[in-house]
């Protein structure tokens, strides 16, 4: 019987709105749920931590009714700011010149220590990447970077007995692969069987920094064109990193015919397909879990479940 240690799934797809937090939420109630013995467990439950990567527009604690009572709240830095020292600023322009991301201006008003220039270099901390180009290139070592509070992570102990760890990205804060890097250590500290990764859209740092280290890919895409077609493009970087995946078609029934063209592109990797339902609104509108509700998407996500199953058992981990 095989068994798995340490299991990671991230449900993915490229655009947004398709269903990722929906899939994942339900997913964490079921492999938390429901034992199955087959999957090495011996019949008893797993041991599920899920965490929330999607750093710009977290909603998977919505998803799961479990927004509230935090346990723990702590901010993080994983990234770093110019500051200009104007004791040494001789006002040259060399930094603002040289900054690639506009984020330094020459104002009026010299430095108040010197008897020559005009000018002095402002920062706008909203446009600083912290490249530290400004850093390298100024003559009189007068721009350091300084760490600054860029994110926040949230962990706590779900209803169901699982741990649930959410990030999210402060205001006007950049570096939100670096922060996903940070949520996923945080969830590698409990001792869990499966850890669902509920990734954020697109094909950028964030994403990438949900599927390092992963062992399968759950990919949700629905049938419109752009949603096809961002499918394709998060799939090139599932590919790049070699990881196994299936795939997820939701509110199949909204365009059929497109479906049928994704169901038979994806061919033996598809692993079910999800209806449109306007109640499902209405159930996270009241912060229902859809796994709480008696609606169709209820049971067509118990299918992919039990199917998503004997596909990881397939595998050769």
């Amino acid at each position: 019987m095989k068994k798995f240690k340490e299991f990671k799934l991230v449900v993915s797809g490229g655009k947004g709105g398709v269903g990722k937090s929906m899939l994942c939420s339900a997913l964490a109630m079921l492999f938390n749920e429901l034992p199955h013995q087959k999957f090495g467990s011996g019949g008893k439950r797993k041991k599920i931590v899920a965490v929330d990567c999607d750093v710009d527009a977290p909603n998977l604690a919505i998803w799961l009714n479990e927004d509230r009572n935090w346990q723990k709240i702590k901010k993080i830095s994983t990234s770093s700011k110019a500051i200009v020292d104007y004791e040494k600023c001789t006002g040259c322009g060399l930094c603002a010149e040289k900054c690639h991301f506009n984020a330094i201006k020459m104002e009026k008003g010299r430095p108040p220590h010197q008897n020559f220039g005009s000018s002095r270099p402002v920062i706008n901390p909203f446009l600083c990447e912290g490249c530290a180009a400004c850093e390298v290139l100024c003559p009189q070592k007068a721009i350091k970077l300084k760490p600054v509070k860029n994110g926040r992570i949230k962990i706590k102990k779900t209803k169901q007995g699982f741990f649930l760890v959410s990030g999210q990205l402060l205001p006007g804060e950049t570096g939100s692969g670096k922060i996903v890097t940070e949520i996923k250590k945080e969830g590698e500290k409990f001792k869990y069987d499966i850890m669902l990764i509920d990734s954020s859209p697109g094909t950028g740092c964030p994403v990438i920094a949900s599927l390092q280290g992963t062992n399968f890919v759950v990919l949700v895409t629905e049938p419109t064109p752009s949603g096809f077609s961002d499918l394709n493009r998060v799939l090139k970087v599932v590919n790049h990193f070699d990881i196994p995946y299936n795939i997820v078609i939701n509110k199949w029934d909204i365009n059929p015919n497109l479906s049928k063209k994704i169901e038979k592109w994806a061919g033996k990797r598809l692993l079910g397909k999800i209806s449109y339902d306007k109640n499902i609104f209405k159930a996270i509108s009241n912060l229902t879990p859809i796994l709480e509700t008696n609606l169709k998407a209820k049971k067509e996500i118990e299918g992919i479940y039990y199917k998503l199953i004997q596909r990881i058992l397939k595998l050769k981990i």
